[in-house]
């Protein structure tokens, strides 16, 4: 197969969850909301989709922020959001070394309102053709149409790209439904996070540089 696009997954792929900013933020949600945290996760899985393909405020209100608050919860999800849009060590120079080969480079994430909105600013957005973000196109992995779309926009046949992600959301199997070489990244020295990858048998990677290796 000839590789003419490699297509990559934002978190925990170019760059690392922001494990702790996240759980404050939680904690921030819980204490506005006075409740267990039992409760709040029951509420937190509820609204996933929300948060994932539409505004923020709008996924906390479903939460039960009250109105006067909305804003600065929202806030304090953009802000530690564009203080961890900084990639791995490789990843811009293993972007940089695919374009001089003339091989497109696209990314899917599944995201809220944060990322599109601070990823202008960040050293990744120009060393990609094509961006699907789940917050600005409504779709989320594994939906067949969130490859498709990407693809269309890179010009290339689903066939001829390589898909490269942490395994969240089931997403390597939804790049190989389509006709995608899925591609499984996993730190060295740690066994995969999401169940439906803990088995893999496919192509597996430690390191976004060895993405080259595949080319």
């Amino acid at each position: 197969m000839r590789v003419r696009a490699v297509i990559f997954d934002l978190w925990e792929t170019l760059i690392d969850w922001p494990a702790d900013d996240s759980q404050a933020h939680r904690r921030s949600l819980i204490e506005r909301l006075a409740v267990d945290e039992e409760e709040f996760n029951r509420r937190w899985l509820d609204t996933f989709r929300t948060r994932e393909t539409g505004p923020l405020a709008v996924a906390y209100e479903a939460l039960g922020i009250p109105e006067e608050h909305l804003a600065t919860h929202v806030a304090e999800r953009h802000e530690y959001t564009r203080r961890a849009l900084r990639p791995r060590r490789g990843v811009t120079r293993t972007l940089d070394e695919l374009a001089r080969r003339g091989i497109e480079r696209g990314l899917i994430s599944m995201c809220s309102e944060d990322v599109p909105a601070a990823w202008p600013d960040t050293e990744l957005a120009s060393r990609f053709e094509a961006t699907t973000f789940s917050a600005s196109c409504g779709l989320v992995k594994p939906d067949p149409e969130i490859y498709l779309r990407t693809a269309r926009a890179l010009g290339v046949d689903p066939a001829e790209a390589l898909y490269v992600g942490d395994g969240a959301n089931d997403e390597l199997a939804g790049a190989a439904a389509v006709g995608m070489t899925p591609v499984l990244i996993v730190p060295q020295g740690r066994d995969p996070f999401w169940p439906e990858v803990r088995e893999w048998r496919g192509l597996r990677i430690t390191t976004i540089p060895e993405v080259l290796e595949l080319c």
